[in-house]
């Protein structure tokens, strides 16, 4: 065992096991994938050496659009390469692996640092994506880069994004403004793309919702609809008109 790590981290991490499904025959790789920056700075600054979990996030990027590219390829025979891009974006999104994150209560595992902790680091969007990355790669090498080992753990994060875009399907092809305007926006780096609930309107039985679509700190975009999902598409159809996409 290693010592830097608390028991009572260790014993908690082991919780985590039981809800992805897998036990760790080397949990080194589990405690590390939970193990943010700024913890591991500040453990740094105390001579104590924690690995934070940045090189295996860069791994779990490429294990999770490896498997849904699989799946995708394999289960979406009649789907050209343009239409399997843009749901291969919309499937492994930020916004995916955030959802993920929170359905396995992902945030109350992390080692954060002070900093983090007193600024909601746990709920952080980024923080949660990245941690689910290092958790699949965590997966893929302690099984011994056995992609099956890992297919079931990824599939529950971009499951309900492939499900959700089959079903807008329209004339044989996929309509997924949000998947468009996230492959458009994640060729600049930095960019931060969000969708805020603005209101709700009408009663509870045939309600409407407005979403707006935001990039960093700008909105571009304000779409209504009978559910969250499709306010949300219909933002980011308003925002690919501002980028001049003829939708």
């Amino acid at each position: 065992m290693n010592k830097a790590y608390t028991p009572e981290f260790q014993e908690k991490a082991s919780e985590l096991e039981k809800k992805i499904g897998y036990e760790f025959k080397d949990k080194n790789y589990l405690w590390v994938a939970l193990t943010h920056s700024s913890y591991s700075n500040e453990k740094r600054s105390q001579k104590i050496n924690i690995p934070c979990n940045e090189r295996l996030e860069f791994l779990g990027d490429s294990v999770l659009s490896l498997v849904v590219s699989q799946y995708i390829f394999t289960s979406l025979k009649q789907l050209p390469e343009g239409e399997l891009t843009k749901l291969r974006a919309y499937a492994v999104c930020e916004d995916a692996l955030f959802d993920f994150a929170k359905t396995i209560g992902l945030g109350e595992y992390l080692l954060l640092g002070n900093g983090e902790e007193k600024t909601n680091g746990r709920n952080r969007k980024s923080i949660l994506a990245d941690a689910s990355e290092a958790l699949f790669a965590s997966v893929f090498i302690d099984s011994g880069f056995d992609v099956d080992s890992v297919r079931a753990l990824v599939m529950r994060a971009a499951e309900p994004r492939i499900a959700e875009m089959i079903s807008t399907q329209k004339r044989g092809g996929v309509v997924n403004y949000k998947g468009t305007l996230q492959q458009i926006v994640q060729n600049s780096k930095g960019d931060l793309l969000e969708y805020r609930l603005v209101r709700e309107e009408g009663p509870d039985h045939d309600k409407t919702f407005v979403v707006q679509v935001m990039l960093n700190s700008n909105s571009i975009g304000l779409g209504k609809g009978r559910s969250k999902q499709e306010a949300e598409q219909a933002a980011a159809r308003e925002a690919l008109r501002l980028f001049g996409e003829n939708v």
